[in-house]
């Protein structure tokens, strides 16, 4: 389920990047138009929900690290601290 929800901000983030050119393109010059700055805002509120999303999985044990390479020494260590 987490995993799921980072990437739906992932691509809400993109969204709103794609929304944020298209904006700044349209509105050249135009000093009352907002939307580039409201697109702003809604980018660094998704970015800043990703990351409490993943500081959170992270610090329930819900997301880690279980990368392939670091599979020999994980084994390394667990048979190390067994003869211990």
């Amino acid at each position: 389920m987490l995993k799921v929800l980072i990437v739906f901000f992932m691509l809400a983030l993109v969204m709103s990047l794609g929304s944020g050119l298209y904006f700044l393109m349209a509105d050249q010059g135009n000093l009352a138009k907002k939307r580039l700055f409201t697109s702003l805002g809604i980018r660094l509120a998704l970015a800043t929900g990703l990351i409490t999303v993943i500081v959170f999985g992270v610090a329930t044990g819900q997301l880690g690290h279980k990368n392939p390479w670091d599979a020999g020494t994980v084994e390394r260590q667990q048979r190390t601290s067994e003869t211990d």
